[in-house]
């Protein structure tokens, strides 16, 4: 009866003992269950995770920017070159269609010219129209004028300036329409008659090639890039009068980059003039000067010439 006791109270023991083993391995697993919710546990793990994740998103949007702006480079380059392209196709066009306009222009001032012959041998039968067009003064004999023409900015008027004065003391303004200068020399008297060379004033060049005696044309020999243009208009005053005397005047030969005498004759065809009297000459103005250039003086003496011989 003792022992069944004893064996019982053992058995009991042995459950208490069991009962709190448990209940301290249960407080430990609750223990590790809430350090692991506690900062610096899985919390902790799960942030460094998260950084890192910030941190490649970051290097993503740099790598992917970088990538944006070298497309938008390489875009604008194309651009650029598109918009270069079309400029010069712009600029091609343009010119053919002023050489083509210049064309019908020259065409237009040959008819007008044969207009205006019909109209001087009947009078009575063309009637001059009344024109707002500025008139110079005219000399009354035929063949007496010294006809000076020219592309705008080639020179003219410091030209005339120089031979009426014998210098250039001041800046001159180009000429809007007419300049008529008159020139007395050891009892010969010579007259001068300038048309500006703006576009819109060349239709009028013609209309005084019958007065004239002698047609110098001046030339900027620095801008040879005018001279198809200047070349096209002499070509058909010339056509007008087969026969009339020509002086060129290669001008601004104090510029370094003018054309020599030589590339002034190539480049207008002066070859081609037809049988009549041709001079060129290179001349150049500058202002203060207490003499004129030697080419100046050139020109100054064969336009007297002419003038004398035709008296």
């Amino acid at each position: 009866m003792f022992g069944e006791r004893l064996a019982a109270a053992a058995v009991l023991g042995a459950s208490v003992v069991i009962g709190v083993a448990y209940f301290f391995w249960s407080s430990a697993s609750s223990s590790e269950k809430e350090a692991q919710k506690q900062p610096g546990g899985e919390a902790l793990s799960a942030a460094v995770k998260q950084e890192e994740a910030s941190e490649k998103q970051k290097v993503a949007a740099v790598v992917q920017t970088e990538a944006a702006n070298k497309d938008g480079e390489e875009e604008e380059e194309e651009e650029a070159v598109i918009q270069s392209e079309a400029r010069k196709e712009e600029k091609e066009e343009e010119e053919e269609e002023e050489e083509e306009a210049l064309v019908v222009q020259n065409e237009a001032l040959v008819v007008q010219n044969e207009v205006l012959k019909e109209e001087e041998e009947s009078p009575d039968l063309h009637p001059e129209a009344e024109t707002s067009e500025p008139r110079p003064v005219e000399s009354d004999s035929e063949g007496s004028q010294v006809l000076v023409l020219g592309l705008d900015g080639a020179g003219k008027t410091s030209l005339l300036h120089c031979l009426s004065t014998g210098i250039l003391d001041q800046d001159m303004k180009p000429t809007e329409g007419f300049n008529a200068v008159s020139i007395n020399r050891d009892g010969l008297h010579i007259e001068f008659l300038e048309i500006g060379g703006k576009e819109e004033l060349r239709q009028y060049w013609q209309r005084y090639l019958s007065k004239a005696l002698l047609l110098v044309f001046v030339v900027d020999a620095s801008d040879p890039q005018r001279f198809t243009v200047a070349r096209k208009h002499l070509e058909v005053l010339l056509t007008s009068r087969p026969r009339l005397p020509l002086m060129v005047l290669a001008n601004k030969q104090d510029i370094p980059s003018a054309l020599s005498i030589t590339d002034v004759h190539d480049d207008l065809s002066l070859s081609e003039v037809g049988e009549r009297q041709l001079f060129l000459i290179g001349t150049y103005m500058k202002k203060g000067e207490v003499e004129l250039s030697s080419g100046v003086q050139d020109a100054r003496d064969l336009i007297i010439q002419i003038a004398c011989g035709s008296k």
